[in-house]
């Protein structure tokens, strides 16, 4: 939600958020937003009129500093009228927010970029916020990063995603092979038009795709970057998540038909013989950028690979015996950041932090203390290259890495 301008003293109080830039864009067309319902007013609707009328309101509200009473008499509308079109111009990218961050080798920022080369952006939540209002912040954050990163690998020259030569499926899930040269299945010949885009499943994902803003992006392909059946306890379906971010972006998406975690390690390899994972496989490998967040053991809210009916008891006992302290995409994680040598990713889907490595953007999603185990362990991984979590987790990770480093 955007802070109100300082000193207009009305309409709803602002959250704990630092000031921002509010940039008004040139009206994108009809295509920029999903239909309205039938019974919107005229003025929000999505014709070219509307979506002007939203953009003048916004001018004169963010740049100009009218008041919402002036811009209603200006247009000839109520004040609650106004207050629609400002929420549509933010809906449909009219207005467009620009967080700078002061940055500086002293900062939460600069300390992870030298410690771990991570790019961070640290969201400030208030003193006693719950998990859940600090979850839904971050991924507010969040999401409004992933859609500048998609912006970013958009304008950028196509090549940046991989390699010369390089396996298109090799970086994916498990690492499968490509069909070969000359031989690409039909799903990764569309999206070599487009950008390709992984995404995990679990309750910060869910999060993060409920407060993604509405945008169009042209040959914008989501793929699920590990398997998830629907969960028998806890959480939002892998399916309900992908949905809400294809619809949010108007992006052409791809589920992953697999289990999250095979009984058997001869399953799993039989199943990435077949055609239909290969053609996941492959497009997963194609990615140019991947959005992810990372499981734990511990917390009030409940990470959805440990609570989601997804272990039975004999994985339970094996995460308990290798000390794992959590998981990046299924991947589970020891304090160290290894991963290699434990039985129970052999039957993982989800791509390994080698293979997430060869995403040339990787954007790691946390939001709670209690993460900050399971954060430094996928940050000594290296899964990230871009990191969104709020202020005391930071820190939490930072005191953690300085206490563990220390130890005789």
């Amino acid at each position: 939600m955007t802070a109100e301008p300082a000193g207009r003293g009305r309409g709803r109080a602002p959250r704990s958020r630092p000031r921002r830039t509010v940039v008004p864009a040139a009206p994108e067309g009809p295509a920029a937003s999903s239909a309205p319902p039938a019974s919107a007013p005229p003025a929000l609707t999505d014709d070219p009129s509307g979506l002007l009328r939203a953009y003048e309101a916004a001018s004169m509200y963010y740049i100009q500093g009218e008041t919402m009473e002036v811009i209603a008499r200006h247009l000839g509308v109520s004040r609650s009228t106004v207050s629609r079109l400002l929420l549509r111009a933010k809906q449909v990218g009219i207005v467009r927010i620009e967080l700078i961050q002061p940055g500086g080798a002293g900062s939460l920022e600069g300390r992870l970029l030298s410690q771990f080369g991570v790019r961070a952006q640290i969201v400030p939540v208030r003193e006693g916020a719950t998990e859940i209002l600090r979850l839904q912040q971050v991924a507010g954050v969040a999401a409004g990063r992933m859609v500048d990163l998609i912006g970013e690998l958009t304008a950028g020259p196509r090549s940046a995603g991989a390699e010369p030569g390089a396996d298109p499926a090799g970086g994916g899930a498990g690492g499968a092979g490509s069909p070969g040269p000359g031989r690409a299945e039909p799903a990764v010949q569309e999206a070599a038009r487009g950008l390709v885009v992984g995404v995990a499943w679990g309750t910060t994902m869910s999060e993060v795709s409920a407060a993604l803003p509405s945008r169009t992006v042209p040959g914008l392909t989501v793929v699920q970057l590990n398997g998830a059946t629907d969960p028998m306890e806890e959480g939002t379906s892998a399916g309900e998540m992908l949905s809400r971010i294809a619809g949010a972006l108007r992006a052409r998406s791809v589920a992953f038909p697999v289990p999250a975690f095979f009984d058997h390690v001869e399953t799993r390899e039989a199943m990435w013989s077949e055609r239909s994972v290969r053609r996941v496989l492959a497009l997963v490998g194609r990615a140019r950028l991947a959005v992810f967040g990372v499981g734990s053991l511990e917390g009030s809210l409940p990470s959805q690979v440990y609570e989601g009916g997804h272990l039975s008891s004999a994985d339970r006992a094996v995460v308990r015996r290798e000390k794992v302290v959590g998981d990046v995409c299924t991947v589970m994680l020891r304090a160290d950041g290894s991963w290699r040598d434990i039985d129970l990713n052999a039957r993982a889907t989800g791509p390994t932090p080698a293979q997430l490595s060869r995403i040339p953007r990787r954007l790691c999603v946390v939001a709670g203390v209690a993460k900050a185990p399971a954060l430094l362990a996928a940050l000594r991984a290296r899964v990230a290259t871009d990191l969104v979590v709020d202020d005391a987790t930071a820190r939490a990770v930072l005191d953690l890495a300085a206490r563990t480093e220390h130890r005789p």
